[in-house]
């Protein structure tokens, strides 16, 4: 069980500015990628390599029906979670028991897709495995990496980013917009001064400005800031007084790091000693993050190392000044406003940190206690309302709790809190489709804390969970019953009951019902102990339903549910209110009331796609296409089973090698297949399988579709019997532009979809409305108007 979580934003970045021309880079990028698979961006720090690799990766995304994912790496240290950070981005929820880069190969095998790798230079090693195993176990995926340093494979090309050009200052300046370096400074300086241009009389110094900055994109950027107070020749003295330091009075360039470090140096200068404090202390929160953040690991009393006493407003107001300096960075987040330190200011920021006695370690602590307190909030909400809401902002936060777990589980004295904040996220790793990465931490925090304790208790049984979600049964039930023996010996009731709610799903995993039934029939009857997680009790109740269901105790198991499904609802919960309502359903299908079945599955899926629950969503489809099958609505079986199919390659191919699971899907595709006949059978199958790409439209389908509602479902309709139909928001606006006349790859470059996902959703129209020609769409949408 789990698997939902909203994901994270890995398509390409937002552009929050304007692009400055580099037509030849990106004309050099996109003819690299056509003719091999992996590119690597390389140039120093500030060139603007994400930038450019971003806008390649936009210029090319047709090319690849199963689209450009963006993997982000600044945030990550460990270079164990690189090729889980890759999953993720594709999101991929595996559960085999395969180590984490075999399976992402698996996942990938036949999927055509370009991955953009951004910053790879701090994790080379596992950079370069990940991509040489990407480009040996698969064939249509490509690779586009930014990095300082090159990956070093023999297949890699290297596409060089260097600063932009700058004219002489000297020579012939009527056309400045034919240097990218001078429009970067007057559209960042018309930011911050409204109206400024380049005109004839500050052309000259503009140029001498970036060629004195060597092009770099980050140090103009910095640079124009000063705008505000000062003019460009002011700015161009004040800059060249900071060289004639830096050179000792030669007239000799500075080396390029040098020029960007004097940039950076300049900016740092120029704010204030709270500000300075605040962007030194913000270096240690990895990714974004949020004001409340910044206070806690920001504020607090003056340090025995001389640092001031900083309160909260302080950090306010030192925020806003950073952002207005463009130190920070500020982008929307699930729940507000959030910040971001460029990878070069922070690394920058981080060695000012270092130079403070005893900073680092304080304000990193700060930082885990953020994370922790905030975990701990989160677990105590989660079985309640909230929970969308919880996971995004998990989500949001996904590289500073990877900090806070890296910091404490390495530093002295800190080991205990890594396992405890470790143990917190249980609901998160479980629920939220991270079992790999959940474990890895747990057995790093487990390994650090031999001592019998209650976070130790706890810890053993998550892993045990962990361990029996990516199919390591043996060793999950050891974990497990390890942790029951533990929480026993110290008299803690709730890590007790926790601990036998994975002995018993561990158990029920192994098919052993009659023992399953048992135990959770006597943890039902209990009831909840003082201190036992809400969720791990309705757990046990779908748990107890999914053995009486599949020993045919029918009856029970729908009363089993009703009692769970009226305690979710009194919580306004969600995630195990899903669950509960597809065992209802289960419930139903052994009852053979096909409808209420039916009724309860699709209301499931509502719940399913609203937390983002691929495994329970991809469980839900295998039951309406065991539903449709009895009902005779063979097409629409054929169509969710290849949807279904499609979504458990992202999870385990062979759905966790359940012999249930498998039996009911091999017995829909037999009678489907024999009732439509292969070819219609496989047609069928392949738009579900388009289907499946996306899961909104996935989900629309599943509870909407009506056209196959019984024996009849297969005889061909006519064109008129269209009432009732209900297309998905995507269908309504792909059958608009075939009424418009547009081809299939006019759709799809208009829609920015592939060709192929196109002709899946005008093949599915065509199915929907009986028709067997686009004209009929279009006089069908005619008429709709």
């Amino acid at each position: 069980m789990g698997g939902s979580a909203p994901r994270r934003d890995h398509r390409l970045p937002v552009e929050t500015t304007s692009f400055v021309d580099r037509r030849g880079e990106l004309a050099a990028g996109r003819e690299l990628l056509a003719r091999t698979r992996l590119v690597t961006l390389t140039g120093p720090g500030g060139v603007g390599k994400t930038r450019l690799a971003a806008r390649i990766a936009a210029a090319v995304r047709r090319t690849f029906p199963d689209g450009v994912r963006f993997v982000h790496l600044s945030g990550l240290d460990d270079p164990a979670l690189v090729p889980l950070a890759a999953a993720d981005a594709l999101d991929l929820h595996d559960h085999s028991a395969r180590p984490p880069l075999h399976a992402l190969v698996e996942r990938l095998r036949d999927r055509r897709l370009l991955l953009l790798i951004d910053n790879c230079e701090h994790l080379l090693p596992a950079c370069a495995e990940l991509a040489a195993a990407l480009l040996h176990g698969t064939t249509g995926v490509r690779i586009l990496a930014t990095s300082r340093h090159r990956l070093g494979l023999t297949e890699e090309h290297l596409l060089d980013v260097t600063p932009l050009p700058v004219p002489d200052p000297d020579g012939d300046l009527t056309s400045p917009e034919g240097y990218p370096a001078l429009a970067l400074f007057a559209d960042r300086a018309a930011a911050v001064v409204p109206g400024f241009r380049l005109t004839a009389a500050n052309r000259g110094a503009v140029a001498r400005l970036c060629r004195r900055l060597d092009g770099l994109p980050l140090a103009i950027e910095l640079a124009a800031v000063r705008m505000r107070v000062l003019d460009v020749e002011q700015l161009l003295d004040r800059l060249d007084d900071r060289y004639r330091l830096l050179t000792g009075g030669s007239p000799a360039a500075l080396p390029r790091h040098q020029t960007l470090r004097a940039a950076v140096d300049w900016s740092h200068e120029l704010c204030t000693e709270r500000e300075q404090l605040v962007w030194a202390r913000l270096s240690v929160l990895a990714g974004s993050f949020d004001l409340e953040t910044a206070e806690a690991v920001c504020a607090g009393e003056a340090s025995s190392g001389g640092a001031a006493a900083l309160t909260g407003d302080d950090v306010l107001d030192a925020v806003t000044g950073l952002v207005d300096k463009s130190v920070l960075s500020r982008e929307s987040g699930p729940d507000g406003i959030r910040y971001r330190l460029l990878d070069t200011l922070r690394h920058y920021g981080l060695d000012r940190l270092r130079r403070l006695p005893d900073e680092e370690p304080a304000a990193r602590r700060r930082q885990r206690d953020r994370m922790l307190s905030r975990a701990t909030a989160c677990e105590r909400a989660w079985f309640g309302p909230g929970q969308r809401e919880i996971v995004a902002r998990l989500r949001a936060d996904q590289d500073n709790l990877r900090a806070a777990l890296d910091f404490s589980l390495t530093a002295p004295d800190e080991r205990l809190e890594g396992l405890r904040l470790a143990g917190t996220l249980w609901f998160y790793w479980h629920a939220c489709g991270a079992p790999r990465e959940g474990r890895h931490w747990l057995d790093r925090a487990l390994a650090a804390n031999p001592d019998p304790t209650r976070e130790r208790a706890r810890g053993l049984w998550i892993a045990g969970l962990l361990a029996a979600a990516t199919k390591d049964l043996t060793a999950g039930l050891a974990l497990a019953r390890d942790a029951h023996a533990l929480a026993l010996d110290l008299g803690d009731e709730a890590e007790a009951a926790h601990a036998q709610y994975v002995i018993g799903v561990i158990t029920l995993f192994m098919d052993d019902l009659p023992t399953a039934l048992k135990h959770f029939e006597t943890s039902v009857a209990r009831g909840p102990v003082p201190g036992q997680h809400l969720s791990l009790y309705g757990l046990d109740q779908v748990e107890l339903a999914c053995a009486l269901g599949f020993l045919g105790e029918a009856d029970r198991a729908v009363e089993v549910c009703e009692r769970a499904r009226r305690m979710c609802e009194r919580h306004g919960e969600e995630w195990v209110h899903s669950y509960v309502l597809r065992m209802l359903a289960l419930a139903h299908t052994v009852q053979r009331d096909w409808q209420q079945a039916e009724h309860h599955a699709r209301h499931a899926l509502r719940l399913k796609l609203a937390v983002h629950d691929v495994t329970g969503i991809a469980l839900t489809l295998d039951l309406l296409a065991r539903v449709a099958t009895e009902t005779g609505a063979h097409e629409r079986a054929a169509v969710l089973l290849g949807a279904a199919d499609h979504i458990w390659t992202g999870i385990d191919r062979d759905r966790w090698g359940s012999a249930t699971l498998k039996s009911a899907r091999s017995d829909s595709e037999t009678r489907s297949r024999a009732a439509l006949g292969a070819p219609d059978f496989r047609r069928a199958h392949e738009r579900g399988r388009v289907l499946g790409t996306d899961l909104a439209d996935t989900v629309d389908y599943a509870v909407h579709d009506t056209v196959t509602r019984d024996a009849n479902a297969t005889r061909p309709r006519s064109p008129h019997a269209t009432t009732g139909v209900h297309l998905t928001r995507r269908e309504t606006e792909v059958a608009e532009l075939v009424a418009q006349g547009l081809a299939n790859q006019q759709i799809a470059d208009r829609l920015i979809i592939a060709r192929r996902t196109a002709e899946g959703h005008v093949e599915r129209i065509l199915g929907k409305l009986g028709f067997s020609s686009r004209s009929q769409i279009a006089a069908w949408v005619t008429a709709q108007r």
